[in-house]
């Protein structure tokens, strides 16, 4: 379906893109150097940041903040207003890429709708101590990080993850200070990913703030999930599996694209196939990664594109070829827009369907042609616990992927691939092994390295009962 629109999407990229992003990297070289003492590039970089705001309401808030840390008095209001502005800016890039890809695909867009105010919530402790601990960072930089300060994460991880509504921001926390202590010293590294550091901490510095981040308007919604194909966000400290699929909701209504994600703590240690028995929590997704099958909903709870998992209100229903259903119910599928804090060139990965492509090698990696236009693979984000290989992508002749944007371009991450082994044709999709891996050698390989899932289970259940 993207084929015959794809050359749309290389027709250069949206006016002001590049620019922005230049705003954006003076920012971020900033943060390597640490803004306790602002030299004449970072000043500049700075004031570029007011300047690429300033016909928005930010205008204000951030050229007081902009002269402030320019004249040396950093404080955290004024480090929150900065994240605030850099998230804006990588907000407007996001939406002009998304309208791009939205109309190449003919895809209809919900707008997101901010929630109305409500009575009383639960009280959350305020994460002062987050706030602190991010604020030194930035003003140390990351050149300057030692393991001192990063053991000062610690207390603010512990206490963020006491709560239900912060824990979104210890697991943020502790993902971003173990890749500095993997990293230390920052300085002798011949290039740091300042964007990616810079994101996890402007993320972290606007979760911090006291009060709830609204989720836009939360639907409940009942009927039957079609999936797609599944995607795996693995860190060496968390493991997130994020389904997509389109939803024919009970009521008759039009039919939705959403997706849903269940997560788990681990260690490094634990990767590969075994990644899906830390989420034996959530059996029923499970079955249905592993059967293929589609999933009757019982009034779960819809935030825009995310749909809120509970296996106490989902039961697996009857078998359901997700080619087919990309066929035929994903060119009409209503999507939504993200909200505001989610908004980032990074986090696009909108589901098509390709098919009807020559498949190219080059410089090691794949390519996919559709009517004279080159599309690359994203192979590096294969996960490791499912079957699907570049050499199946290579062998393909249908995909179901995730249509990105990353270093300028965009390319696709496959979820499943309709491919000829053996000359056999056979369709491999990511969560193939949900339940179990089917193929016979990788079974054996894994039963040879051991239960390591187990084995950390039983070792922790030792140290607690001493």
């Amino acid at each position: 379906m993207l084929g015959t629109h794809l050359t749309a999407l290389h027709d250069g990229e949206p006016a002001g893109l590049a620019d922005a992003l230049d705003v954006a990297a003076g920012f971020d070289d900033a943060l390597i150097r640490g803004l306790a003492r602002v030299g004449e590039a970072d000043a500049a970089a700075l004031a570029a940041l007011a300047g690429a705001v300033a016909s928005t309401p930010l205008a204000d808030r951030v050229a007081e903040a902009v002269g402030k840390v320019t004249a040396g008095s950093v404080a955290e209001e004024h480090l929150a207003v900065l994240a605030g502005a850099r998230t804006a800016l990588f907000g407007a890039a996001h939406d002009a890429l998304l309208a791009r890809l939205d109309a190449a695909l003919g895809r209809e867009r919900r707008a997101w709708t901010p929630a109305p105010a409500a009575g009383p919530t639960e009280v959350t402790p305020d994460p002062a101590g987050a706030r602190a601990w991010l604020h030194e960072l930035a003003v140390t930089g990351w050149r300057g990080v030692d393991h001192e300060l990063l053991a000062a994460a610690d207390a603010p991880i512990e206490s963020a993850l006491a709560t239900p509504g912060t824990r979104r921001l210890a697991v943020l926390l502790d993902g971003l200070a173990a890749e500095l202590r993997a990293c230390v010293p920052v300085a002798t590294m011949p290039q740091a990913p300042s964007r990616r550091w810079a994101d996890l901490w402007s993320r972290g510095m606007l979760l911090a703030q006291a009060g709830p981040v609204s989720p836009g308007v939360v639907q409940r919604v009942s009927g039957r999930l079609l999936p797609l194909g599944v995607d795996v966000h693995e860190h060496d400290t968390a493991v997130q599996v994020q389904l997509h699929g389109v939803l024919e909701p009970a009521d008759g209504g039009p039919a939705r694209l959403v997706r849903t994600a269940v997560g788990a703590a681990k260690v490094d240690t634990i990767s590969g196939p075994a990644l899906w028995q830390l989420l034996q929590a959530h059996p029923v997704l499970l079955t249905v990664l592993a059967q293929r099958r589609a999933v009757t909903v019982d009034d779960l709870p819809l935030h825009g594109a995310d749909l809120l998992w509970h296996d106490d209100a989902v039961r697996p229903a009857e078998p359901a070829d997700p080619f087919a259903t990309a066929r035929v119910l994903l060119p009409a599928a209503v999507a939504s827009a993200a909200p505001p804090l989610d908004r980032h060139p990074a986090v696009l990965a909108e589901p098509v369907l390709l098919e009807g492509y020559t498949v190219h090698r080059a410089d090691g990696g794949v390519e996919l042609e559709l009517d004279g236009q080159r599309l690359a693979v994203a192979v590096e984000r294969l996960p490791s616990c499912g079957p699907v290989t570049p050499e199946l992508v290579a062998g393909s002749s249908a995909c179901i992927g995730l249509a990105r944007w990353d270093a300028g371009r965009w390319l696709v991450q496959p979820l499943a691939v309709r491919s000829t082994v053996k000359r056999k044709v056979v369709e491999v999709h990511n969560g193939d092994w949900a339940c179990g891996v089917t193929d016979p050698k990788v079974a054996k390989a894994e039963a040879r390295a051991g239960d390591v899932v187990a084995v950390l289970r039983e070792r922790a259940g030792r140290l607690l009962r001493r």
